[in-house]
Protein backbone atom coordinates (compact mmCIF):
# COMPACT_ATOMS: atom_id res chain seq x y z
CA UNK A 1 0.00 0.00 0.00
CA UNK A 2 1.99 2.58 -1.45
CA UNK A 3 -0.14 5.14 -1.74
CA UNK A 4 -2.39 7.05 0.73
CA UNK A 5 -5.99 6.61 1.58
CA UNK A 6 -8.40 7.99 -0.66
CA UNK A 7 -11.53 9.64 0.48
CA UNK A 8 -14.22 10.86 -1.28
CA UNK A 9 -17.60 12.44 1.12
CA UNK A 10 -21.80 12.65 -0.27
CA UNK A 11 -23.18 14.53 1.67
CA UNK A 12 -27.63 14.74 1.30
CA UNK A 13 -28.52 18.35 0.52
CA UNK A 14 -30.02 20.57 3.75
CA UNK A 15 -27.71 18.53 6.34
CA UNK A 16 -26.99 20.64 9.53
CA UNK A 17 -23.85 21.87 9.41
CA UNK A 18 -22.96 21.96 12.88
CA UNK A 19 -24.42 17.80 12.55
CA UNK A 20 -22.17 17.35 9.82
CA UNK A 21 -19.16 18.85 11.43
CA UNK A 22 -19.13 16.95 14.28
CA UNK A 23 -19.01 13.66 12.06
CA UNK A 24 -16.23 15.24 9.58
CA UNK A 25 -14.42 15.70 13.19
CA UNK A 26 -14.52 11.70 12.65
CA UNK A 27 -13.13 12.13 9.67
CA UNK A 28 -10.63 13.77 10.37
CA UNK A 29 -9.65 11.28 13.36
CA UNK A 30 -10.04 8.24 11.40
CA UNK A 31 -7.53 9.50 8.40
CA UNK A 32 -4.78 9.86 11.58
CA UNK A 33 -5.62 6.37 11.87
CA UNK A 34 -5.23 5.70 8.53
CA UNK A 35 -1.55 7.39 8.71
CA UNK A 36 0.10 5.24 11.09
CA UNK A 37 2.44 2.94 9.64
CA UNK A 38 0.98 -0.23 11.64
CA UNK A 39 -2.06 0.42 10.16
CA UNK A 40 -0.89 0.70 6.89
CA UNK A 41 1.45 -2.20 7.42
CA UNK A 42 -0.92 -4.09 9.26
CA UNK A 43 -3.81 -3.64 5.90
CA UNK A 44 -1.14 -4.10 3.30
CA UNK A 45 -0.05 -7.45 5.16
CA UNK A 46 -3.66 -8.88 4.54
CA UNK A 47 -5.05 -7.42 1.58
CA UNK A 48 -4.52 -10.90 0.13
CA UNK A 49 -6.32 -13.04 -2.51
CA UNK A 50 -8.96 -15.12 -0.73
CA UNK A 51 -8.54 -12.76 2.60
CA UNK A 52 -11.66 -11.79 4.46
CA UNK A 53 -12.80 -8.23 5.46
CA UNK A 54 -12.40 -9.60 9.08
CA UNK A 55 -8.74 -9.21 8.71
CA UNK A 56 -8.61 -5.71 8.39
CA UNK A 57 -11.15 -4.97 10.77
CA UNK A 58 -8.69 -6.86 13.06
CA UNK A 59 -6.22 -4.49 12.45
CA UNK A 60 -8.07 -1.72 12.84
CA UNK A 61 -10.03 -2.72 15.81
CA UNK A 62 -8.06 -0.97 18.84
CA UNK A 63 -7.93 2.28 16.55
CA UNK A 64 -11.29 2.76 16.32
CA UNK A 65 -12.08 1.57 20.18
CA UNK A 66 -10.03 4.23 20.84
CA UNK A 67 -12.00 7.05 18.60
CA UNK A 68 -15.07 6.13 20.40
CA UNK A 69 -16.41 2.86 17.78
CA UNK A 70 -17.80 0.16 19.19
CA UNK A 71 -17.02 -3.24 17.35
CA UNK A 72 -20.31 -5.50 16.28
CA UNK A 73 -22.99 -3.63 18.21
CA UNK A 74 -25.56 -5.39 18.85
CA UNK A 75 -29.65 -3.96 19.54
CA UNK A 76 -29.66 -1.38 16.56
CA UNK A 77 -31.67 -3.18 14.22
CA UNK A 78 -34.12 -4.59 17.16
CA UNK A 79 -37.06 -3.11 16.11
CA UNK A 80 -36.83 -4.22 12.59
CA UNK A 81 -37.76 -8.04 11.18
CA UNK A 82 -33.66 -8.27 10.80
CA UNK A 83 -33.30 -7.60 14.24
CA UNK A 84 -29.76 -9.62 13.95
CA UNK A 85 -27.58 -7.38 12.22
CA UNK A 86 -24.58 -5.70 12.85
CA UNK A 87 -22.79 -2.89 11.76
CA UNK A 88 -18.74 -3.73 11.67
CA UNK A 89 -17.99 -0.74 13.80
CA UNK A 90 -20.85 1.95 15.58
CA UNK A 91 -20.55 5.71 17.14
CA UNK A 92 -22.70 7.07 18.43
CA UNK A 93 -23.47 10.85 17.91
CA UNK A 94 -26.78 13.03 18.92
CA UNK A 95 -28.28 13.49 15.96
CA UNK A 96 -27.30 10.34 14.19
CA UNK A 97 -24.46 8.04 14.58
CA UNK A 98 -22.09 6.45 12.03
CA UNK A 99 -21.98 2.41 10.82
CA UNK A 100 -18.64 1.34 9.57
CA UNK A 101 -18.53 -0.74 7.82
CA UNK A 102 -15.28 -2.57 6.52
CA UNK A 103 -15.23 -4.34 3.24
CA UNK A 104 -12.56 -6.26 1.06
CA UNK A 105 -12.76 -9.01 -1.55
CA UNK A 106 -16.64 -9.16 -2.62
CA UNK A 107 -17.42 -5.56 -2.16
CA UNK A 108 -19.00 -5.23 -6.09
CA UNK A 109 -19.81 -9.02 -6.70
CA UNK A 110 -21.90 -9.04 -3.83
CA UNK A 111 -23.25 -5.38 -3.42
CA UNK A 112 -21.62 -5.14 0.33
CA UNK A 113 -21.52 -1.38 -0.66
CA UNK A 114 -25.45 -0.74 -1.31
CA UNK A 115 -25.94 -3.65 1.72
CA UNK A 116 -24.27 -1.22 3.98
CA UNK A 117 -26.03 2.28 2.87
CA UNK A 118 -29.20 -0.41 3.12
CA UNK A 119 -28.13 -0.83 6.72
CA UNK A 120 -27.52 2.35 7.50
CA UNK A 121 -30.73 3.73 5.71
CA UNK A 122 -32.89 1.97 8.31
CA UNK A 123 -30.99 2.15 11.04
CA UNK A 124 -32.56 4.53 13.38
CA UNK A 125 -29.66 5.03 15.44
CA UNK A 126 -27.70 5.97 12.77
CA UNK A 127 -27.41 8.53 9.82
CA UNK A 128 -24.19 8.41 8.97
CA UNK A 129 -21.73 5.83 6.88
CA UNK A 130 -18.44 5.29 6.90
CA UNK A 131 -16.86 2.57 4.63
CA UNK A 132 -13.89 1.33 4.02
CA UNK A 133 -13.25 -0.88 0.50
CA UNK A 134 -9.82 -1.28 -1.73
CA UNK A 135 -8.60 1.22 -4.15
CA UNK A 136 -7.86 -2.18 -6.16
CA UNK A 137 -8.31 -5.84 -5.91
CA UNK A 138 -6.34 -8.29 -7.64
CA UNK A 139 -8.84 -11.45 -8.79
CA UNK A 140 -7.26 -14.59 -8.97
CA UNK A 141 -7.14 -14.27 -12.35
CA UNK A 142 -4.46 -11.39 -11.75
CA UNK A 143 -6.82 -8.86 -13.01
CA UNK A 144 -7.02 -5.37 -11.49
CA UNK A 145 -10.78 -4.44 -10.02
CA UNK A 146 -10.86 -0.55 -9.34
CA UNK A 147 -13.06 -1.42 -6.23
CA UNK A 148 -12.87 2.42 -4.83
CA UNK A 149 -13.90 3.79 -8.53
CA UNK A 150 -17.11 1.73 -8.97
CA UNK A 151 -18.54 2.08 -5.23
CA UNK A 152 -17.86 5.79 -5.59
CA UNK A 153 -20.68 5.72 -8.45
CA UNK A 154 -22.41 3.30 -7.00
CA UNK A 155 -23.14 5.09 -3.83
CA UNK A 156 -22.71 8.48 -5.57
CA UNK A 157 -26.31 7.79 -7.36
CA UNK A 158 -27.87 7.82 -3.86
CA UNK A 159 -27.00 11.35 -3.07
CA UNK A 160 -28.33 13.24 -7.00
CA UNK A 161 -30.52 15.69 -7.10
CA UNK A 162 -32.90 13.33 -9.80
CA UNK A 163 -32.89 10.25 -7.20
CA UNK A 164 -35.45 9.91 -3.87
CA UNK A 165 -33.98 10.97 -0.80
CA UNK A 166 -32.77 7.81 1.35
CA UNK A 167 -32.61 8.41 5.14
CA UNK A 168 -28.77 8.31 5.10
CA UNK A 169 -27.21 12.25 5.83
CA UNK A 170 -24.17 10.98 4.49
CA UNK A 171 -21.78 8.65 3.24
CA UNK A 172 -17.76 8.84 3.34
CA UNK A 173 -15.98 6.41 1.59
CA UNK A 174 -12.45 5.35 2.70
CA UNK A 175 -9.98 3.77 -0.10
CA UNK A 176 -6.90 1.26 1.33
Amino acid sequence: MTESVKYREFVKPGINENDLSQVRAVVADVKHVFEKVEVLEGIQAVHKFGASSAKVQAVLLGHLEDLGFTSERKGLFKDMNVAGIRPDYYMPLPEGGILFEVERGKTIANNMDLLDVWKTHICQEAKHLFLLVPNIRITEKKKEQKIFASVEKRVGTFFLEQTHPIDVSSVHLFGY
